[in-house]
């Protein structure tokens, strides 16, 4: 499975797009992207298909800076969860630590670090804007991402925040004064990577609304709803179901609560991981139901019980199913 980014992504092309004279609405159903998804915080696509309409619709539009126009309609919001964290956060520093951390929740292809200055100033720093995946990110998408960068940063920061200079690593799409009336900075174009390179001492300025309780509850949030990439589910929904199977109800709700997870983000990272919760449950009850039958000797209507069956008739269809033969002959070639 490629790459998915939040849809929310695209939140104000479909009116962008009508304004420059296209149809926003057909442009986003050609690409298979429900109009009302770019408004639903927990709605994803992939990757490439962001990438395809972003560049499909500067192509046709004839708007060769339609990235920027995008950015310059967009902010912190449609990150999602992820932007309560950061524009709680108390200090410029803690809220691109947050970023960093969390850029995954918004799409896991993502990234954004502070990186040595490209220029090796002193008291500069970058902030370096790319992607985790060995595919490249398009040109139009990459002056949307840098240009939301830019406008966050701007937006915590309440103002200028000294920008030096932006480094973009494709050449001009659109004039170049286009690039520098929208970051107010020189723009260097065939760098080897997207960056914005601001002062060493913005970590430390104060964030406008800065709450540190409000920042704590939503770092938890993100902590306990969104798994780090890397660490799996399937396995955390196994050990779950195998520790509840028989005693609590088996279902998606009751072990994403158990989890702290939204059940469809459950669900979601479940596909990501080419699994479902059905296929995860079905695997614990055979493995449950095989254990109960060829090393004990309970009865087959408490080993239903056990394995989460309400009767013994569903057992039989079961364990027929995964075994090729009844409950007493699967026990029978046991020997128990």
């Amino acid at each position: 499975m490629g790459s998915m980014v939040r849809a929310a992504a695209l939140r104000g092309l479909q009116p962008l797009v009508d304004d420059l004279g296209g149809d926003g609405a057909a442009l986003l159903a050609r690409f298979r992207v429900p109009p009302e998804a770019v408004d639903v915080d927990d709605a994803v696509i992939p990757s490439r298909t962001a990438g395809r309409l972003l560049e499909t619709a500067a192509a046709e539009l004839a708007c060769p800076d339609l990235g920027l126009r995008l950015a310059e309609h967009q902010g912190p919001e449609v990150l999602g969860p992820l932007a309560i964290a950061v524009e709680s956060a108390q200090t410029m520093g803690d809220a691109l630590d947050c970023a960093s951390r969390f850029l995954f929740v918004h799409s896991p292809a993502l990234s954004v670090e502070q990186v040595a200055d490209p220029e090796g100033a002193r008291g500069v720093v970058g902030l370096r804007y790319g992607s985790r995946d060995a595919e490249a990110i398009p040109p139009q998408s990459i002056d949307l991402g840098l240009g939301l960068l830019h406008r966050v940063v701007g937006l915590l920061r309440a103002g200028p925040y000294g920008l030096r200079a932006a480094h973009l690593p494709h050449p001009p799409l659109a004039p170049v004064s286009r690039y520098t009336a929208f970051f107010g900075a020189d723009v260097l174009f065939d760098r080897p990577q997207a960056v914005l390179r601001v002062p060493a001492e913005l970590a430390a300025t104060p964030v406008r609304g800065g709450d540190e309780m409000l920042h704590g509850i939503a770092v938890e949030f993100l902590e306990s709803h969104f798994p780090e990439p890397g660490r799996l589910v399937a396995p955390r929904v196994r050990a779950a179901l195998a520790q509840s199977l028989g005693t609590s109800p088996a279902r998606v709700d009751a072990v994403a609560r158990l989890l702290r997870l939204h059940p469809r983000t459950l669900q979601r990272y479940l596909a990501a991981e080419d699994t479902t919760f059905a296929a995860i449950l079905d695997d614990v009850r055979r493995d449950t139901a095989h254990r109960l039958l060829t090393r004990t000797d309970l009865p087959l209507s408490q080993v239903a019980a056990m394995v989460g069956l309400a009767e013994q008739s569903a057992l039989t269809r079961a364990v027929r199913r995964w075994f090729g033969a009844p409950p007493r002959e699967v026990r029978r070639r046991a020997g128990a």
